[in-house]
Formats: structure tokens, sequence, C-alpha cells
């Protein structure tokens, strides 16, 4: 074989190599998301038990018997198809129970999304009734536009919305329609 014949195979191995070289794209999404269809949640978890803390203190605990993990959506979310028990505990530890069928938790808004038969038993023993209220996780408020039902010791009341932090300190029923004072 003659120098020229070597020098030109050379030259085309190199060709071939650098050409495959940059063809390669390596997507660790893509790689990611093979195999996973469109609709289908990345995973599913049963029995959850979340605990959120905050310098070593539990602040919120959530308990689900199923959860769907959408995470590789371009809105990631996490959903609980089967409901959820949120518990809320303040800094004397002293605990808020929301119970509702179905939630969403979505990722980048931090928002909680409580629908069905949405019920709190705050630490007062107040309760609030209502078909859908939304947890916002970073400034600890819920708040809802539909139809509530708030009781507290000494009355009941209902309205077309809510808005309260998780203390129930500030709890207002918005465009009340109705007040019935309970006598002890």
């Amino acid at each position: 074989m003659s120098l020229k014949q070597i020098y030109n195979i050379k030259n085309i191995v190199t060709v071939i190599t650098v050409t495959m070289f940059f063809s390669c794209n390596n997507s660790l999404k893509k790689v990611q998301q093979m195999g996973v269809s469109e609709n289908e949640p990345a995973s599913i978890a049963e029995n959850i038990n979340m605990k959120y803390t905050d310098s070593g203190r539990v602040t919120r605990n959530l308990l689900s018997p199923k959860m769907l993990d959408f995470s590789n959506r371009d809105f990631p979310y996490y959903e609980f198809p089967e409901g959820v028990t949120l518990y809320l505990f303040d800094k004397n530890n002293d605990k808020t129970t929301i119970i509702s069928d179905y939630a969403i938790t979505y990722n980048k808004t931090n928002l909680i999304d409580l629908q069905g038969n949405v019920n709190i038993i705050t630490k007062t023993n107040g309760t609030l009734l209502a078909e859908q209220l939304f947890f916002d996780q970073d400034k600890s408020w819920v708040f809802t536009n539909k139809p509530v039902t708030y009781k507290t010791n000494t009355d009941e009341i209902n309205g077309n919305g809510f808005d309260s932090n998780t203390d129930f300190t500030n709890a207002e029923v918005l465009e009340v329609t109705g007040v019935i004072s309970i006598d002890e």
C-alpha cells in the first residue's frame, strides 16, 4: 500500500469519525422520556406519607393512598386521585386538618388544589366545608371563590369565597349569604 493510499484512508476515517461525533445528540431529557407516553405519569406511588420540615420542625404532613408523578411535563405536578389528608402544624405544634377527595400539587407555583368535599378542622375546632380550596404553601394561605360554610364556636357563616392564613386568625368568608348564631 502506498503512502498516498494510507493518507486517503486516514482522511476518510477521520471524516467519518468527526461526522459521527457531531451527529450524536446526547439529550438526557429525551432519554428519560423514552418509553413514557405523553399522557402517562413518570411514576406511581402508593401509601404516601410526605413530611415537610422547617428548621427541623414538621410543619406539614401529607397523607394519600395514591400519587401520580407528572414531573415529566413542562408544567410539572403531582396528582392525588384518591384524595389527601393534610396536617398543618403551627409553631406550638397545634394541628389543623384538611381533607379532600382529590388534589393536585403544582411544583412551579407551590399551590395545592384541593377538590371534592374539602373539609378543614382548625386547631380551635372550627370547620370549613367547600367543594374546592387552594393552599398556597409559600404564603401559608388558603382561599377559594366557591361556596363555603364556615363554622366557628359561635357562628355558622355561608358565603361565596373564603380567604385565610393557615392559623385562621385572619379568616374571612367572602360574599356572605347567611349567618346562623349558635347558642351554647
